[in-house]
């Protein structure tokens, strides 16, 4: 399986939310209501139309599996949970439920480094939902360490947005 990485295309970019609500929709069982509801309007926003930012897909066979975006060092990310940070950060990272364990995840983590990394900066962080757990553990295994100083709780319902940085 081919997998390519590549800028999204303006006419995919409601494509691309509705694969990130389908991706994120395996949270809802475990997340109360409010915090989901909180959760789908900040996936589907257009905070990944600031300029500056990389919104990434990943092709297979001409379909599109996965996305991510990646923002700039001091941009508001977050819509104000966050002070801006001085690298940059991956965010909305998606992947189809069908295509999960292929790499393609990996594959937009490496892209979002390379991009990173040859804009200059030797960090690149991002911040994830406690109850993401298979997330957390992919993040880990490439060296995200956690930062909690930047944590976030965005509903008010204990659910705390762990915030993660790495060295690249």
């Amino acid at each position: 399986m081919t997998i390519t990485i590549r800028n999204a295309k303006e006419e995919e970019i409601l494509e691309i939310r509705k694969l990130r609500v389908a991706a994120y929709e395996d949270h809802i069982a475990s997340i109360p209501h409010e915090h989901w509801k909180a959760l789908k309007k900040a996936i589907s926003s257009e905070a990944d139309q600031q300029p500056g930012v990389d919104l990434l897909v990943a092709e297979v066979n001409g379909d599109i599996l996965g996305s991510v975006a990646l923002f700039p060092a001091k941009t508001d990310a977050y819509e104000g949970f966050v002070d801006e940070l001085d690298y940059p950060e991956i965010r909305v990272l998606a992947v189809v439920p069908t295509a999960r364990g292929k790499g393609i995840a990996s594959a937009l983590i490496e892209e979002c480094i390379q991009r990173a990394k040859a804009k200059g900066y030797s960090e690149i962080g991002l911040h994830t939902g406690d109850f993401m757990k298979d997330a957390i553990a992919l993040y880990e295994r490439y060296g995200f360490e956690r930062l909690p100083e930047h944590d976030f709780e965005p509903a008010d319902d204990g659910i705390i947005v762990k915030a993660f940085r790495r060295s690249i």
